[in-house]
């Protein structure tokens, strides 16, 4: 089966990188996972941090939303779903992904996941790819999912391309 959705945009800024962010971050439910891809400093760490503290925000909390990079995982409640921030570029092998609770939250929880390839053949199904990079002083934003769930994205790419 090819994949059903799949959309790219020029996103001038990082105010522009984490308005995306906070737009998609409603549309989120128990069980997506959204895969951040693209070489470091490319913006995953920024838009991961606009969806969370725009889903914290929706419901009157406000956290700090630092780099996983040296925990690996951090976890965020909205009071309506969990939130996991992974960040897997010093994973090493992908059984660690069962001992980091990974596959339960792929069940129950929001999981945001930067450097998905570390994740082998353990990506969930109906993911949402979502590949930046540096372009023209600002970044591409490339989606791409098998699931047909994520063409509500529409007018957040709409309103991210209007600026």
């Amino acid at each position: 089966m090819g994949t059903e959705f799949t959309a790219s945009i020029h996103l001038p800024t990082e105010d522009a990188t984490s308005a995306f962010g906070a737009c998609l971050s409603p549309l989120l439910k128990p069980g997506d996972a959204l895969l951040l891809s693209g070489q470091i400093g490319a913006g995953k760490t920024l838009l991961a941090r606009a969806i969370i503290q725009s889903r914290l925000a929706a419901q009157g909390l406000s956290e700090d939303v630092p780099s996983p990079t040296y925990t690996l995982v951090q976890t965020y409640s909205d009071g309506l779903a969990e939130i996991w921030h992974a960040d897997l570029y010093r994973l090493a092998d992908t059984s660690e992904l069962t001992e980091l609770g990974l596959d339960e939250a792929f069940a129950t929880g929001i999981v945001l996941i930067e450097w998905p390839d570390r994740l082998g053949d353990e990506v969930p199904d109906g993911a949402l790819s979502i590949e930046l990079a540096v372009e023209n002083g600002g970044r591409r934003l490339s989606l791409s999912s098998s699931s047909d769930r994520w063409q509500s994205l529409a007018p957040c790419l709409e309103a991210a391309a209007n600026g």
